[in-house]
């Protein structure tokens, strides 16, 4: 599980089994036993989420926004 980069103690990876056929690319989030999903392309969008408020999810895909180069680059480095 490719840990991509962690603000504020959320973690935002994915998982390296990720289905067959890959999905489009996108990021998971944690934090303790609160999770969400975000698709990155082609624009950040919310996938799910559990245990997160709004305001978390609105700060979380703007987290996601900023970062769009790095996530964009650890996943083709990862999948190929």
């Amino acid at each position: 599980m490719p840990v991509v980069l962690q603000y504020k103690g959320y973690r935002f990876f994915f998982f390296s089994n990720e289905d067959n056929p890959l999905e489009p690319l996108h990021i998971h989030v944690r934090k303790g036993e609160a999770v969400a999903k975000f698709w990155v392309v082609p624009e950040v969008k919310l996938a799910d989420s559990y245990g997160m408020s709004g305001h978390e999810l609105t700060e979380l895909a703007q987290v996601v926004r900023d970062n769009r180069e790095t996530i964009e680059g650890a996943w083709n480095e990862f999948f190929g």
